[in-house]
């Protein structure tokens, strides 16, 4: 009689113990990078007209054409090794809903040619390297900057 008593306040403890405890599990998909374009936290996929490929937010891969067939990769082609992510423009895909943005390159690279650039884009984190400054303070000066010269800084509107 006991042991059943000492089992069953075991089993009560037990219960009371398993029921408060929680299980917690951050998992970071669709996390954007620290270069993507600052306020579309739910967008899955990004255009970058001057690579001529895309990025997909939610599996954390650039989708580029190699070889005749669309890849995805966790870094762009060494092609394009010296590429800006934070200073290239990124067209959002806000109306893009499926798992193949690529179907539509051809509308896509016409509408959006290399060298393109769409409204002043601000990226969700810092270029490294670039120092502890006011980000904005920093956007607006290299944004004045810009246009001073008859230069964009990578965030200029096309004319």
């Amino acid at each position: 009689m006991k042991a059943l008593k000492f089992f069953m306040i075991k089993m009560l403890l037990f219960s009371a113990i398993a029921a408060q405890a929680q299980v917690s599990v951050n998992v970071n998909i669709g996390t954007p990078p620290l270069w993507g374009p600052a306020g579309y936290n739910e967008v899955r996929y990004y255009y970058l007209p001057d690579v001529e490929s895309y990025y997909d937010v939610h599996a954390t891969q650039f989708i580029c054409f190699v070889n005749g067939e669309w890849v995805h990769r966790d870094r762009l082609p060494s092609r394009y090794k010296g590429y800006d992510l934070y200073g290239g423009y990124k067209v959002v895909m806000t109306d893009y809903h499926g798992t193949a943005p690529y179907v539509h390159f051809k509308d896509h690279k016409s509408k959006y040619a290399k060298g393109y650039r769409g409204q002043v884009q601000h990226t969700i984190g810092e270029k490294p390297g670039k120092g502890h400054s006011d980000s904005k303070d920093s956007d607006k000066s290299n944004h004045e900057k810009g246009k001073k010269e008859g230069q964009g800084n990578g965030n200029s509107k096309k004319k």
